[in-house]
């Protein structure tokens, strides 16, 4: 019973205490002054910042639960292009309890409600913090006085514009939360929070190991960690603005896709396919407008190289660098870039697009100890490339290639046509069928040698380049062999039984010690100037022109049977060549045929004659009943070439 009163005495003491901190209270937010809190924590705010906050809008004091001042329209600094450096909804001051019991306005934090800062920068690099920067730093000095004490400012749904009046260019980062850790007691400056820049969530912190030090511009350590979906970064080194920028440290970075990062930041989409999976890591040196990187390690779809790059950000955007790989596959990159059609059988008519190299410059050199080109293997390759104004330049130093080697250029620039293509390209004692078969999709030539192209064409499409396409080419070969036909058998069934037609002649090979050819080309029409086929038992010469937009050929020559080779013709054959350059067909001449044949050879002499071929047309209508057409003996006379083998001679 005596403790049950003492507990209710205790309550009532309590609640009496309570209501008397109530009632302090209430005397309190009275008595105190509105404007002499509102000029309190402005110099509060002055000596922790050295700034002058503009309290333009209502103030409003609250001293239960906690202390705390709201000031709502608060600006900083001057108004530049009708906006001030900061402008706030709404400032928050949360005040510290002992001191406000003395009469004293003293501020935990403060908090700055949908604020809007905007950095502009002007032509000569200046912006318009900068007055507030150099306040700033005098009241980081160790000579000013230090009234303040609050450690903390916070932001929250804020919005930060960053104007380039030089490049006349504007960003702007939406959805700002920020928690700023301000150096009252320590040195240090750090930022964490998030933000949302182009539709997608970053987080950011941020650590100034020197905030007095960075504001004068001398060394300071930096510590940046900026991680969203698109693209990861993470920087430690040190930072300086005086005399010029001055960023030195250790630079990582990672993306799922490097395209889609590049995206994201606003940089053009690149021509055809890769550049996914990235990763870097390098010695960073950035110098004004020069981001400069040593010891890099990239990695890209796969790749690893190591080297140096240079970015340079002033005027034209330009990339710079040397990188050497053990490995490295190219095929995501060409996996869109077709030069025939889905048939296999024609050029590609799909327009060419190049937009993406027209927004920055590149100088490249890369060397690789093994490169995978499409279905292509090459060996130990060097090459530079070049990215001039939308003008790019592929330079093979040297690569080895189908056994041998490939040296020359590539060119692909935009043009009023479409897209100019120029190249010239050496190469030397290469497999000529794997060779061909990658160039030009036909592999029909085995052996060993030399190739030279010097080509130009300009056009929409692959198959629009094929359409005006002009220059040269030569071929000098030994040892091999033509695929797919037997010449020698030809030949020599023919020269026992000239109108045979038995036999398969499209298998088989055709054996050479030697082949040349020269070619010239002029609106996509390849003259045969010489072609040159030498072997032991046979000799073949041709000439004619070859289609490269319908990649057919139109040849004649003459095929000779060699007793031995340096010998004379023991036989020769006039023939064509025709049909498509990857499947054509040979048909020997079949007037020679029946000239040598003893059989048909008085026939074909007859109907030359005209007595002789009205003589025969009146027997065939005797016979047959029925007159016959004009001119009719003279393609009856021709069609022994195509009777069966057993017809006899």
């Amino acid at each position: 019973m005596t403790a049950a009163i003492g507990f209710k005495r205790l309550g009532y003491a309590v609640a009496g205490i309570a209501i008397l901190g109530f009632a302090v209270f209430a005397a309190m937010s009275l008595l105190i002054s509105t404007d002499r809190i509102r000029d309190a924590v402005k110099a509060e705010v002055h000596a922790a910042t050295g700034l002058d906050p503009i309290l333009r809008g209502a103030v409003t004091v609250s001293l239960f639960p906690s202390g705390s001042v709201s000031f709502s329209d608060v600006v900083l600094g001057d108004e530049r292009d009708g906006k001030p450096a900061l402008a706030a909804e709404r400032l928050t001051a949360r005040l510290r309890f002992f001191p406000l019991l003395t009469g004293r306005a003293e501020i935990a934090d403060i908090s700055l409600d949908r604020p809007t800062i905007t950095v502009s920068l002007d032509g000569n690099g200046r912006s318009n913090w900068s007055g507030l920067i150099e306040a700033l730093a005098r009241g980081q000095t160790p000579a000013a006085p230090r009234l303040a004490s609050f450690s903390e400012i916070r932001i929250d749904g804020g919005t930060v514009i960053l104007r380039d009046n030089a490049h006349n260019s504007t960003e702007t980062l939406n959805d700002v939360e920020l928690s700023l850790a301000w150096p009252s007691i320590s040195k240090s400056f750090g930022a964490t929070g998030r933000f949302k820049w182009r539709d997608e969530p970053v987080d950011l912190s941020l650590t100034l190991g020197d905030f007095a030090a960075t504001l004068a511009g001398t060394r300071s350590g930096l510590k940046l960690r900026v991680a969203g979906a698109p693209l990861k970064l993470a920087f430690d080194g040190s930072l300086s603005t005086k005399p010029t920028l001055r960023v030195e440290g250790t630079l990582a970075a990672d993306a799922a896709s490097l395209r889609e990062a590049l995206r994201w930041t606003a940089q053009k989409s690149l021509p055809g396919g890769g550049f996914g999976r990235f990763a870097l890591k390098a010695q960073t040196n950035i110098t004004a407008g020069t981001i400069a990187l040593s010891g890099v390690n990239m990695e890209l779809d796969g790749n690893s190289a190591e080297g140096v790059l240079t970015f340079a950000t002033e005027g034209r955007q330009t990339l710079q660098g040397t990188l050497a790989t053990d490995r490295l596959d190219l095929r995501p990159y060409v996996s869109t870039v077709r030069l025939l059609a889905e048939n296999r059988r024609q050029w590609d008519s799909m327009p060419i697009v190049l937009d993406g190299i027209n927004g920055f410059d590149l100088d490249l050199r890369l060397s690789a100890a093994q490169v995978q080109l499409s279905d292509a293997k090459l060996g130990r390759t060097a090459l530079a490339a070049n990215l001039r104004g939308g003008h790019l330049m592929v330079t093979i130093g040297e690569s080895q290639a189908f056994g041998g080697l490939i040296r020359g250029s590539f060119t692909m620039a935009d043009s009023e046509p479409g897209v100019d293509v120029k190249t010239q390209l050496q190469f030397a004692d290469v497999d000529l069928e794997s060779c061909l078969g990658q160039l030009f999709g036909t592999r029909r030539l085995e052996g060993k040698g030399n190739l030279s192209l010097s080509l130009e064409g300009a056009g929409l499409s692959v198959l629009a380049v094929t359409r005006t396409l002009s220059g040269s080419a030569s071929l000098v070969g030994r040892n091999g062999a033509i695929a797919g036909l037997n010449v020698e058998q030809l030949l020599r069934r023919l020269e026992r039984r000239p109108l045979s037609s038995g036999g398969e002649f499209r298998s088989g090979h055709t054996p050479y010690e030697q082949i040349t050819v020269t070619v010239k080309v002029a609106q996509g029409i390849a003259t045969v100037e010489d072609v040159n086929i030498e072997g032991s038992a046979v000799k073949l010469a041709l000439g004619g022109s070859a289609s490269i937009p319908a990649r057919d050929l139109d040849l004649k020559g003459t095929a000779s049977l060699l007793a031995s080779a340096n010998s004379a013709p023991v036989f020769e054959l006039p023939f064509v060549v025709q049909g498509p350059w990857d499947d054509p067909i040979m048909l020997p001449d079949p007037q020679s045929l029946i000239r040598r044949s003893g059989a048909a050879a008085p026939l074909l002499n007859a109907v030359r004659e005209r007595s002789a071929r009205d003589a025969v047309r009146s027997a065939i209508e005797r016979l047959t009943g029925a007159p016959t057409q004009p001119n009719a003996a003279a393609p009856a006379a021709a069609t022994p070439a195509l009777q069966p083998a057993n017809s006899g001679q």
